[in-house]
């Protein structure tokens, strides 16, 4: 897949071309790596048994790093759709565990956990129903969402760029459309933390019942 793929949406071509390629340098580094070593520790404090993990828009790998580290023995995969996060992610953890392309158009593996962190926020709402069948399919056991949070859905202005970024209750959406998704825990982490900042993420930890009552 080359930057001039055809894809099916304008916010998949954006993260795809330049504009992904600069996010890299603004998502990078110590301070950032702690703040997700704290982050995973609290999110999935109530998981138990994860052994295999895979995250849907990975970028270069920097959840995945912590999670590594808070995991040793985790094996871990990444979906990105922008080739030069995904070179500089396959150097860190495996080109075999790196899938290249579009969340729309990937077949995911089925692990653990499917890991998605400040990526739904910038999909097309009409591909949102697409995204949510293929996140709750790719886990066996639990699906940590962590978004931006908004009781009703809400576009706002993403670095000048209109039609870029948006919020709504994407766990609540989730939950809705696939029963089989239960809530067992949930948080927000804020931007001005003293110690472990992160950006305004609100994070829900869902686990997968294998029966589900009619």
């Amino acid at each position: 897949m080359s930057k001039k793929h055809s894809f099916r949406t304008e916010q998949e071509a954006f993260w795809a071309g330049d504009f992904g390629t600069d996010y890299i340098n603004r998502n990078i580094g110590d301070d950032l790596l702690a703040s997700n070593l704290a982050f995973f520790s609290k999110a999935l404090g109530s998981a138990r048994s994860v052994k295999t993990c895979v995250e849907f828009g990975a970028n270069i790998g920097m959840n995945l790093k912590a999670l590594k580290l808070l995991y040793p023995s985790m094996h871990i995969q990444g979906i990105e759709i922008n080739l030069d996060a995904a070179t500089r992610l396959a150097k860190s953890i495996g080109e075999e565990n790196v899938i290249k392309g579009s969340i729309l158009e990937v077949s995911p593996p089925e692990c653990d956990l499917a890991l998605i962190k400040g990526v739904l926020i910038h999909i097309d709402p009409e591909s949102l129903p697409l995204v949510y069948r293929k996140i709750t399919a790719a886990t066996r056991r639990y699906l940590l969402v962590a978004e931006y949070y908004n009781p009703a859905p809400v576009a706002i202005n993403y670095r000048g760029h209109e039609n870029r970024l948006y919020k709504r209750d994407f766990a609540g959406e989730i939950m809705d459309a696939h029963p089989e998704m239960t809530l067992i825990d949930y948080g927000f982490v804020y931007r001005h933390d003293p110690h472990f900042p992160q950006d305004d993420i609100t994070w829900f930890l869902l686990e997968k019942k294998n029966e589900v009552s009619v």
